[in-house]
Formats: C-alpha cells, sequence, structure tokens
C-alpha cells in the first residue's frame, strides 16, 4: 500500500540502506528509522575497518556469497555519486607456509564460483612486486578489493531516508513492540510510534529486539571484540594494499591482517576475543546482565569446547603486544612492536545457534509484518545496499525470498 509506515529499527548501514531502498523505490510510503543512540552508525558501523569485500571467502549459493557481490557493484556506484572514498587499492590471501597451498587452492576455486574479477594466484616473486615487503610463499591477488568509509556512506544514506521525506528519529530505544489492529505499535519508555509493518536491523542487539517481536530465541548473539594496532605514520608505507592470512575454515573470524585506511592510517589486526558486554569496546567493560546472558545459554559452552584453545591464542594476543605482532610479522616480516601503537576496537555481532556452532550466513526471518535480521556480520557493510533490495523483497513482494539456513 503506498501510504503505509513502516519502521526500520537500528540506524547502522544495513538499516539504513533497507530505509533508503523503501523511500526511493517505493514513493508515498513513509519511512521511520528508530534509533537508541543519538548520532548514527555507532556501533559496528563506526568501527568498521573499512573493507570492501570482493566476495573470495563465501560458500557459493549463500546468501553472503550472492549479496556481497551484487552489494560491491551497487555501493561502487554509489560511492562515485556521492563522492564518497572508493579505492581499489587491492588485497593479498596470503600462504606463509607450504600446508596452507591446499586451503588457498580451495579459497581460489571458491572465489571463481562466486565470479570474484580478475583474481589471480601468484607466485612468492609476484607477491615481492605488489609487497616489497610482505612475506609469504604464494598469494592470491584480488586487485579489486577496495577500501571506503562506511560511517560515511551510512550518514549519506540517513540523507537520502529523510530527502525522501522519511524520518530517522535518534535517542529511542525500543522498550517494547505490541500488535495493534493492522499494525504494531513501537514503544521507547512513554513515546509510542504506530508502523504498518517492522524492519530489525538491531545489529548487537538483534536476538534481544526479536525476543520483544515475540520471536524464536535462536540464534542468540554473542559479542566478539576485534582490537587493532596501528602502524606508526613513518611505517605506514611499509604496507601498500590489504594483506591478509589464508583463513582457517572452521572459524569464521579472518585472522590478523594489514588494512589501510581512507585517512591513510595502517591498521593491523584483529584478534577475536569474548567481549563482556554487548558493547564492550574495551577489556574493562562489562555487563553483569549480559554475562548472564551468556552463560545461561548452552551454545556458549559448547562453542567454548570446541574452540578454547584458538580463545586462548586470541586473549594472549590482546593482553600481550608481543604476542600479537608475532602474528603479524608472519605476513610482513619488517614489522615489530616497536612499529605500532595501539589503535581502536570494534565489537561484531555474532548470532549462534543452541548447538554451539557459530552461524556463518546472514540469516533474515520474516514473521507476518515484523522481518528481522537475526545475523549479518561482515560483509553485511560490503553488501549493505544488496541486502536492503533482498529485505525489500521480502516484506513487500514474496515471504519466500527469506532464507533460513
Amino acid at each position: 500500500m503506498a501510504d503505509e509506515t513502516i519502521g526500520v529499527v537500528g540506524a547502522g548501514i544495513v538499516g539504513l540502506a533497507a530505509a533508503r531502498e523503501i523511500a526511493l523505490r517505493r514513493p508515498g510510503t513513509r519511512v521511520v528509522v528508530l534509533e537508541k543512540e543519538h548520532e548514527v552508525a555507532v556501533h559496528q558501523t563506526g568501527h568498521n575497518s573499512g573493507v570492501v569485500h570482493a566476495g573470495i571467502y563465501y560458500a557459493p549459493g549463500s546468501l553472503k556469497a550472492d549479496l556481497c557481490v551484487r552489494g560491491v557493484s551497487l555501493l561502487r556506484e554509489y560511492c562515485r555519486e556521492r563522492g564518497v572514498p572508493y579505492e581499489e587499492i587491492g588485497k593479498l590471501v596470503v600462504a606463509v607456509r607450504e600446508d596452507e597451498l591446499g586451503r588457498m587452492n580451495s579459497l581460489y576455486e571458491r572465489a571463481r564460483n562466486n565470479h570474484v574479477p580478475d583474481l589471480r594466484k601468484i607466485s612468492k616473486e609476484e607477491i615481492r612486486e605488489l609487497e616489497p615487503n610482505a612475506g609469504g610463499v604464494a598469494a592470491l591477488h584480488s586487485p579489486r578489493t577496495a577500501i571506503t568509509d562506511y560511517p560515511a556512506i551510512a550518514r549519506a544514506f540517513a540523507k537520502d531516508v529523510t530527502d525522501s521525506g522519511g524520518e530517522v528519529r535518534l535517542g529511542f530505544p525500543v522498550t517494547s513492540l505490541t500488535d495493534v489492529p493492522n499494525g504494531i505499535e513501537v514503544a521507547s519508555g512513554r513515546e509510542r510510534v504506530r508502523v504498518d509493518r517492522l524492519i530489525l536491523c538491531a545489529g548487537l542487539q538483534s536476538d534481544a529486539v526479536a525476543k520483544l517481536a515475540q520471536g524464536g530465541p535462536e540464534p542468540r548473539i554473542i559479542p566478539f571484540r576485534g582490537e587493532y594496532m596501528l602502524l606508526k605514520p613513518e611505517k605506514t608505507d611499509l604496507v601498500r594494499g590489504l594483506i591478509y592470512p589464508v583463513p582457517d575454515p572452521r572459524y569464521p573470524f579472518l585472522g590478523v591482517h594489514f588494512t589501510p585506511r581512507v585517512d591513510g592510517s595502517v591498521e593491523v589486526g584483529p584478534n577475536a576475543v569474548l567481549a563482556l558486554a554487548r558493547e564492550g569496546y574495551t577489556r574493562t567493560r562489562v555487563s553483569p546482565k549480559d554475562l548472564l546472558g551468556l552463560a545461561a545459554y548452552p551454545g556458549t559452552w559448547r562453542m567454548a569446547a570446541r574452540h578454547w584453545r584458538t580463545g586462548i591464542r586470541e586473549y594472549r594476543g590482546s593482553f600481550s603486544r608481543r604476542a600479537f605482532m608475532t602474528d603479524a610479522a608472519l605476513y610482513v616480516p619488517g614489522v615489530g612492536v616497536q612499529d605500532v601503537v595501539r589503535g581502536g576496537a570494534g565489537v561484531r555481532a555474532q548470532a549462534l545457534d543452541r548447538d554451539g556452532t557459530l552461524v556463518d550466513d546472514f540469516r533474515i526471518h520474516r514473521n507476518g509484518r515484523i522481518t528481522a535480521v537475526r545475523n549479518a556480520p561482515s560483509p553485511a557493510a560490503t553488501a549493505s545496499m544488496a541486502i536492503a533490495e533482498h529485505i525489500v523483497h521480502a516484506v513487500f513482494e514474496d515471504a519466500s525470498a527469506t532464507r533460513h539456513p
């Protein structure tokens, strides 16, 4: 219906992209974005490393693979139109040991199935031509992998929403969702907003907000903090492009890597440690409520039983700069503890099933008038505009467009 009001909970890049898609594609529909913070893009979007992923890692046929590849083309064009930085600096996925070559070759085949453009295998000598300071015995080179400024993109999305007649209402933490005749009442304390349909893009709070909507209790969100080092300014010329390890398919995190930023800085990291609060950007931030929720969920203990060795290694890097940089030096041997300072941190909203499985693919559930994004980790920022298309199709066109991996 053209005169509907559609609510979107969450003003991160995915929520704002969905709101923008509705505002632009369905004239006459009123869109209102509801965000608990007093700015947009405060959490995962605002702590993003800025990489525009080409689609190398994701299982062919998954939502991640399909929407990442589509999202890159949409995002590139949007940045060009809006004057947002978009720099194709290229990426090396480096095998530092012979026993990683099998995984690297499997990754190459996966990337080819995902139609990653211009990807090629390169030798040790070719690595040095592209990255004179890099280590490794072989690598994949993705010249079209880019970096951008995701908070700037989110702000541009928000402006598109308001310019189209929509509203971005900040300082509106959702406290209840109530069915009303032909709609939903969204409350924040005593404030009320009535909408005809609702889209939940709540990131780190996605399971908590879904619970308000009487959604299923799973998957649960487990917060993982990723901590970064920064190369000192006089050392940034050690790295020209993105340098990544060959990932371990048993674990959803990519490992410590080197990431140039559009501001000229170079990040080293991140590690991946269990945060002690949903918004635990520092080691000292602790939420007893969040900890109790983690402890009460069976999936947490099953995950810990599977990955405790990896967890210990990640915590070692969190507390020891030397240990952190020992891993990094495998990829750029000339960099050491003396070349870095501590940088920032982000928190990843990682969905976890009851059996302890870390959910890999995007999960988008529809239940009547409510569509909930239950898992949207990396490459969600890259894929945000394509995820928005997918959500809008699910909401307005075809309930079968949602998937439940």
